[in-house]
């Protein structure tokens, strides 16, 4: 385990709007307020057509091979995930969500594109007093945080 110690910084409430990408509004919306380093949680609706990652095609196999999953209609979801900036500066979004409709649900990471189904409730907490950064892993090809 690796670790740093954070401090909360400024807190913002924001509704996204019908339409949006989640990941590109709210990685648009830290860069414009200097948000670097966040941890976030979201609610709200997902419009079909919306694609998830919800795991590699195989556990331990190299290379990781993702999975997608593309919403049947407008779904319910919940999700929570942090911020971190990239090697160049970039606040990345890391999210997983859980969407719902009826009795189905899948859950997986919004970095292919969930799109906003009529409302999305964001509140977002600044983390400040910390340098984590999302590096390359040569041996996963993720990025993963350096606390």
């Amino acid at each position: 385990m690796r670790y740093s110690e954070a401090h909360r910084g400024r807190t913002f409430i924001l509704r996204l709007e019908d339409g949006d990408i989640v990941h590109e509004t709210i990685e648009n919306f830290a860069e414009q307020q200097g948000i670097a380093r966040a941890a976030l949680t979201i609610l709200g609706g997902a419009d079909r057509h919306s694609k998830l990652v919800v795991g590699p095609e195989q556990s331990r196999s190299q290379p990781v091979v993702p999975m997608q999953h593309e919403l049947y209609d407008a779904h319910e979801v919940t999700g929570t995930g942090t911020i971190f900036p990239d090697t160049s500066g970039k606040p990345v979004l890391h999210m997983h969500m859980a969407c719902g409709r009826e009795e189905n649900t899948v859950t997986g990471c919004v970095r292919n594109g969930v799109r906003v189904w009529h409302v999305m409730e964001v509140i977002l907490f600044e983390l400040t007093g910390t340098d984590a950064v999302r590096k390359p892993d040569p041996e996963t090809g993720f990025e993963l945080l350096v606390p």
